[in-house]
């Protein structure tokens, strides 16, 4: 990566009130003390970042329940990462949050430290699925911090959609979407779920009323091509966006660019280094650096990631990082049947169909193997 090109910065927050039963990633539960404790390690983690003489145009709090650390610590972080690290005049920065009846303050003060974007954990605006998944907000919650972040300058909004959830159908879900079309966020992450080892979900995994495969596929195409009926344009995998309001920090993944990850579970690819923090608070707070993973960036790794993307793998983007096009074999595979259902292609690029981004993993893995 080039000295003078920004970075983005990636904060984890390992805090929530519960556990959701499908949610595997770290978190723990907030104390005061644990908040101010995890907010002082922070600060010095991100001082240590002065002497890099970086420049960043995203910054990025995931979670974990990030709105936990409350408006004036997220107020200190950014206050010292602009003492650290040179901030773009345009950067997006983005706070995730769970919808709450009681957010005002918080959304004033971040509104006040510069956020610019508000990730809310919407999941779904039918209340007995809402039930079904640990979330405790309402539909109206949602309407209501959508309301107060606009007052407060926050303009740019996502919201997350759950899809496969128990006891969804395509009726409901119908009712998810006509809820945000009522919205109308500027952005809508929808994921299926997956159960995943060691959560609430697996234990339960052979009673739980959820879709099949099947199933899951007609609710996948239902989200995508309603948004897209409304103006909503999918850009990736599970990301849609009307005006151009794509998530740029999460595109910098996918696009294989370098990124500061920051906090217990917290990834980061710097310096052609790919590393992680452990999934231990304790560690975190008692100083104990993040540990190598691999090199990052290579051919296999770009391809993977950028087949994400509904632009997919261009020639143009493939010759300025590795000096030579798409290779022949790889279009050549795409292109013809029976896999030309699941591939767009032309002389510029290829990528995905819809129908393709149900079987991405095994897509992309094909064209790596031929590489």
């Amino acid at each position: 990566m080039s000295e003078k090109e920004p970075i983005g910065i990636y904060f984890h927050v390992p805090f929530c009130r519960r556990k959701c039963p499908y949610c595997d990633f770290y978190s723990v539960g907030a104390t005061e003390q644990l908040l101010d404790a995890y907010t002082d390690e922070t600060v010095r983690r991100v001082q240590q970042l002065k002497a890099e003489g970086l420049s960043a145009d995203t910054v990025y709090f995931g979670g974990g329940t990030p709105s936990l650390l409350g408006g004036k610590r997220i107020f200190r972080l950014l206050s010292v990462l602009s003492e650290c690290v040179s901030i773009a005049e345009n950067a997006e920065i983005t706070v995730e949050a769970n919808p709450s009846a009681d957010s005002g303050s918080f959304l004033r003060t971040c509104g006040a430290a510069g956020v610019n974007r508000l990730s809310l954990g919407m999941q779904s605006a039918v209340p007995e699925e809402l039930a079904a998944i640990g979330r405790s907000h309402s539909p109206d919650d949602v309407l209501y911090n959508i309301e107060m972040a606009h007052s407060v300058g926050i303009d740019n909004i996502s919201l997350d959609l759950m899809l496969g959830i128990p006891h969804q159908t395509p009726e409901t879900l119908h009712t998810s979407l006509a809820f945000i079309k009522r919205a109308a966020p500027s952005h809508v992450s929808a994921y299926l779920l997956k159960i995943e080892e060691g959560t609430a979900f697996y234990r339960r995994r052979d009673s739980l009323p959820v879709a099949d495969e099947d199933g899951q596929a007609d609710l996948y195409l239902q989200t995508f091509n309603t948004l897209e009926a409304i103006g909503y344009q999918q850009y990736e995998i599970s990301n849609a966006a009307r005006g151009g309001a794509v998530g740029r920090h999460n595109l910098k993944y996918w696009r294989d660019e370098e990124y500061i990850g920051v906090g217990p579970a917290a990834h980061g690819f710097f310096h052609g280094r790919r590393y992680f923090f452990g999934r231990s608070l304790k560690d975190y707070l008692g100083g104990v650096e993040p540990a190598f993973d691999c090199l990052g960036g290579d051919e296999e790794e770009y391809i993977m990631l950028r087949l994400r993307l509904r632009e997919g793998l261009t020639e143009r983007c493939m010759k300025q990082r590795f000096g030579h096009g798409i290779p022949a074999a790889m279009r050549s595979k795409a292109c013809a049947p029976p896999y030309a259902a699941f591939f767009t292609c032309d002389d510029e690029h290829i990528a995905l169909t819809r129908q393709g981004m149900l079987l991405s993993n095994a897509l992309i893995g094909m064209l790596i193997e031929l590489l």
